[in-house]
């Protein structure tokens, strides 16, 4: 049977990507409505699957967001946050890295590069040091720890036409710069190719 439940919130993003597979971003306004957001919960509940995958745009950003994440919960299913991280950091998020750790969210991030340049020329700039601020903060609830149950991974996805590395040694790579530069911690790094 499936495994995973996901759901797409929508297209409101605060970044702009050039990668993005959705063309999200703040512009957009197709979000999820809260009578949609019911609807998923029910068909949710008439399952029993174990996973469910919050995804958008930035899915936090979505009214229905803290809601459907609160009755996923309450449904005894483990749920994954796909977060860009800057979200994070924006005054009206202020709240939330706490919200995703108490709800024990899993969060999966991408992150083009252990390298600023690179990262901000994929994601724009700034982006970088805003991705290591949120990651900081993820780290001081918990998240990426050993033993605090509170799964933080990251997503590696290169823009261009080429396959990535493959995954173990990147992941190496990535924990160690990411650790010695900027003293964060992570779970797991996956690999995933854009098609150009």
């Amino acid at each position: 049977g499936s495994t995973v439940f996901q759901i797409n919130v929508g297209k409101l993003c605060n970044q702009t990507c050039r990668h993005c597979h959705v063309d999200a971003g703040p512009d957009r306004t197709e979000i999820m409505s809260r009578e949609t957001a019911e609807l998923c919960v029910a068909a949710l509940a008439q399952t029993d699957i174990p996973t469910v995958d919050m995804t958008g745009g930035a899915p936090e950003l979505n009214p229905q967001f803290r809601w459907l994440v609160e009755q996923a919960r309450r449904l005894d299913r483990h749920v994954i946050d796909r977060c860009n991280l800057s979200v994070l950091l924006l005054p009206s998020q202020a709240d939330l890295a706490e919200f995703l750790a108490n709800h024990r969210v899993e969060i999966i991030a991408s992150l083009p590069s252990y390298r600023a340049s690179q990262a901000d020329a994929q994601r724009g700039n700034g982006i970088f040091e805003k991705s290591m601020e949120a990651l900081r903060l993820l780290n001081q609830l918990g998240y990426g720890r050993p033993d605090s149950g509170l799964v933080l991974n990251l997503v590696y996805n290169p823009v261009g036409a080429f396959l990535p590395p493959r995954q173990e040694a990147i992941e190496a790579q990535f924990k160690k710069e990411l650790h010695t530069r900027h003293g964060i911690e992570f779970n797991r790094l996956y690999t995933i190719t854009n098609m150009p």
